[in-house]
């Protein structure tokens, strides 16, 4: 015999009435908790961590697809400007810096970085 078991039968007795005990305060913290635990909202997925904004990954795709517009459009504008008129690399040159200065401000609007215009605020 080892030194954990005991002798009598009141031993099993015991361990049987504390595991019932323990199953019911188990059950009795099961209904608190459920009580105490808001509702999900409907139309929300119940799946932890998820947001109910944009994912970062589809955020950063806008970023950057956001810039990347800017840029371009201003080269090809001071391309075709160039082209056309015969100024040849200050339409280019003029037009790509524009094109990065709007890339820049539509990212910095698009992320929230830009503050609201003080005569412009919701209505509550």
């Amino acid at each position: 015999m080892s030194g954990n078991e005991t002798g009598d039968e009141g031993g099993d007795g015991r361990k049987k009435a504390l595991d019932a005990d323990l199953s019911q305060r188990l059950k009795r913290l099961e209904t608190q908790i459920e009580r105490k635990r808001p509702s999900a909202p409907p139309g929300h997925s119940s799946r932890p961590g998820q947001t109910a904004g944009p994912s970062p990954l589809g955020q950063a795709m806008r970023l950057s697809t956001e810039f990347i517009a800017g840029v371009l459009a201003g080269g090809i504008l001071g391309w075709m400007f160039d082209r056309y008129l015969g100024t040849k690399p200050w339409g280019l040159i003029v037009l790509l810096m524009l094109g990065f200065a709007t890339g820049v401000y539509n990212v910095m609007r698009v992320s929230g970085a830009l503050s609201k215009a003080p005569g412009k605020e919701r209505d509550l």
